[in-house]
C-alpha cells in the first residue's frame, strides 16, 4: 500500500518542509523595459521545488512570471502581497526579507 492513501507525508514531503524552514528568502522589484515594474523572489534552497512554488505564487496574485536559475520572477510590485502568501506556503516569516 502506498503511503499516500492514508495522508500521511512521503519522504519527499518531509525533506521539503525542514528544507523550507532553512530558507532565507529575498523579495525585491526591479524595473525592466518600458518602466514595468517585476517581482523577485530568491534565495530557495535546491530542496525546494521552484517550479511548484512559483505556479502557486503566480496563482495566489493572478499574475505572469517564469521561474528560472533558482529564482521567481512575478509580472507587477507584489511585494507587499507576498510574505503573507509565502508563510500560507510554509516558509517562516522569519526568513522572508524585503
Amino acid at each position: 500500500m502506498d503511503s499516500n492513501e492514508f495522508g500521511l507525508p512521503t519522504e519527499t514531503d518531509v525533506f521539503e518542509e525542514i528544507a523550507k524552514s532553512e530558507q532565507h528568502i529575498k523579495v525585491r522589484t526591479e524595473t525592466r523595459r518600458y518602466g514595468k515594474k517585476i517581482t523577485l523572489v530568491e534565495g530557495f534552497d535546491k530542496h525546494v521545488d521552484i517550479k511548484a512554488t512559483g505556479k502557486r505564487l503566480k496563482e495566489e496574485l493572478a499574475c505572469g512570471g517564469t521561474s528560472k536559475n533558482g529564482v521567481i520572477e512575478l509580472q507587477g510590485d507584489h511585494k507587499k502581497k507576498l510574505r503573507p502568501i509565502l508563510v500560507k506556503l510554509g516558509f517562516p516569516e522569519e526568513s522572508i526579507s524585503d
